[in-house]
């Protein structure tokens, strides 16, 4: 199949499941009230799923890869050119996430390493959305490692957009406010029963439920977190337990150098900077009727 039908077909896939986790959210949510429009709802969508997915996208194919195709022979390496594309695909998920697993457990074991993925668990309200926040070096490092081998290793064209399409799919499920139950399928199939647990705010599953697309990584190496279905077995708090930035540019800079965001509130010019999008979004609708026009603190964060 041409590759233009490929990514057209997996296009068109993704973006019915977006309807599909959607509606799920509303008719079957893990936890009743959650908004569409959350917290931070438009710095996930704008900034880290479509801006940064993009640049991001264009550095890891065109200034990393391509090099290493460029200037060295695989030839010799292409051992998975003749493989059926099936068995490509499913090769690639299983050797991937058992690195993702590996390499998730570390970053919560190392202090440095954690500094590139506390953004992934600094949202207060988990969605579907939720789970594209990460940190620009974490995505580098996991896409990177990702995607060079199929196309180092002689995998077919196709086998690219069709991985990327699960992983967008899993993504969005494991994070999704949805109550699902899989029985059995549980201990191979990750679910958001088992995810949700491990962006909770809780000590016991801090260094817990690392899997992203196979949940048989944690029950295999002990790292599983798994109260059930019992009534009361829901999280009540997500995030982190300390302050963190809600600024995209400032949530990159916190990783390298800890600060208070809103102490920078004082500078005139981070001010501007900051309250530059709710500012625009109220001279927009200035219009409207406004009975009891609020007096907004300046140490008080924008609302998303």
């Amino acid at each position: 199949m041409p590759q233009e039908d490929v990514l057209r077909i997996t296009t068109a896939i993704l973006i019915v499941w977006i309807g599909i986790i959607l509606i799920w959210e509303r008719v079957a949510p893990y936890r009743k009230g959650l908004s569409l429009f959350r917290e931070g709802f438009w710095v996930d969508l704008v900034w880290y799923t479509i801006i940064q997915s993009y640049v991001l996208k264009i550095l890891i194919f065109d200034y990393i890869i391509a090099p290493l195709q460029t200037h060295f022979n695989w030839s010799d390496w292409q051992f998975v050119r003749d493989w059926p594309i099936w068995v490509q695909v499913l090769f690639f998920l299983f050797t991937h996430d058992l690195y993702i697993y590996l390499f998730h457990r570390w970053q919560h074991a190392n202090k440095w390493l954690w500094r590139t993925h506390e953004a992934h668990h600094s949202n207060k309200q988990v969605d579907f959305l939720a789970g594209s926040r990460s940190h620009a070096l974490e995505i580098i490092i996991n896409q990177t490692i990702e995607f060079a081998p199929i196309l180092l290793l002689g995998a077919d064209p196709a086998v690219i957009p069709i991985k990327a399409l699960l992983d967008a799919m899993f993504g969005m499920f494991i994070h999704a406010n949805v109550r699902v139950n899989l029985g059995p399928l549980k201990y191979i199939i990750n679910t958001p029963n088992l995810h949700l647990w491990h962006h909770a705010n809780y000590r016991e599953v801090f260094h817990a439920n690392f899997s992203t697309k196979f949940s048989f990584f944690d029950y295999l190496f002990g790292t599983v977190y798994d109260p059930g279905h019992a009534p009361g077995d829901k999280p009540e708090n997500w995030g982190l337990y300390y302050d963190f930035p809600k600024d995209y540019f400032m949530q990159h800079a916190f990783s390298f150098r800890r600060f208070d965001e809103r102490a920078l509130l004082r500078y005139k010019w981070f001010s501007r900077y900051y309250y530059l999008r709710p500012n625009l979004l109220r001279w927009l609708s200035r219009r409207k009727p406004n009975p009891q026009p609020s007096q907004e603190r300046i140490d008080t964060y924008p609302a998303d």
